[in-house]
């Protein structure tokens, strides 16, 4: 019943996040992520909200989730969830599509939730020959399964119908939210700025973005506490950099989107820093 997690890169497969993690407790807030989650889950049940309702994942399930697409994590039975999970960049599985598969644009998953026990197998090789150094292995592996995952349940990549007005609005306020990351404005100071009212702000972003301004910031703020991470950027320096009161504050809100506290997450990733 212990909690644990990994979360690396192996410097053979750019562009591709890894994580090996056992959790019972774990909640994952409503969150997005930059890449692909391609999470194979070998034990117990993994719930997580998705596309307006929950979706369940048992052992021999994958939970496949598109690049921007909220979501969140829980256990779905007492005993939690055991998974291994690659995360590959959009670049990544587009390069793989067009080599492989009948996909054109930008491909996406379009079930959350697919049983396949041979595609489960498939991600476990890959973080194990990972784990080995065995990038021959992790590359071939990484390819047949994203492969096999695009054949079986493929499709062009979603996208959420926004009127035209509202999706404006919603965009020049995710572009204030960006520049103003360390002091953002409120949602009524934002609103006025924009030249509407707060409720008509709040509509508009939840309809663009899937979730409200003051969560799609804390999702953004994660984002760029990872980069800065990954460039070396020590913890209590990245918490003041994007807007976190202190580290306490970004190991919390860290920890709750990506799984891992910053300092561990960091220090995966220093290999393949020094590396490069």
């Amino acid at each position: 019943m212990t909690e644990r997690a990994r979360h690396w890169r192996y410097e053979e497969l750019p562009g591709v996040d890894l994580l090996r993690a056992r959790y019972v407790r774990k909640t994952f807030v409503r969150h997005t992520h930059e890449n692909f989650v391609i999470a194979a889950i070998a034990d117990g049940v993994e719930v997580f909200h998705h596309g307006g309702g929950d979706q369940y994942a048992g052992a021999g399930a994958l939970a496949l989730v598109n690049p921007d697409t909220p979501h969140t994590g829980r256990a779905g039975v007492p005993e939690g969830w055991r998974y291994g999970a690659v995360y590959p960049s959009v670049d990544v599985v587009a390069e793989i599509a067009a080599e492989t598969t009948t996909l054109r644009g930008t491909p996406g998953f379009v079930s959350p939730v697919m049983d396949d026990p041979y595609a489960v197998g498939l991600v476990h090789q890959v973080l194990r020959a990972a784990d080995e150094g065995n990038a021959l292995a992790a590359d071939t592996l990484l390819r047949v399964a994203v492969t096999r995952l695009l054949r079986l349940n493929g499709g062009p990549m979603p996208r959420r119908q926004v009127r035209a007005a509202g999706a404006r609005i919603a965009a020049r306020a995710r572009g204030v939210l960006e520049e103003r990351m360390a002091q953002p404005p409120t949602l009524e100071q934002l609103a006025a700025d924009l030249g509407t009212s707060p409720f008509a702000l709040l509509r508009a972003f939840r309809n663009a973005y899937g979730m409200p301004p003051h969560a799609w910031l804390t999702d953004a703020r994660v984002r760029r506490a990872r980069r800065l991470l990954d460039l070396g950027t020590a913890p209590s320096e990245v918490a003041v950099a994007v807007g976190f009161t202190d580290q306490p504050h970004l190991n919390r809100h860290f920890s709750r989107i990506v799984g891992v506290p910053p300092g561990a997450y960091q220090r995966e990733r220093k290999n393949v820093q020094d590396l490069r």
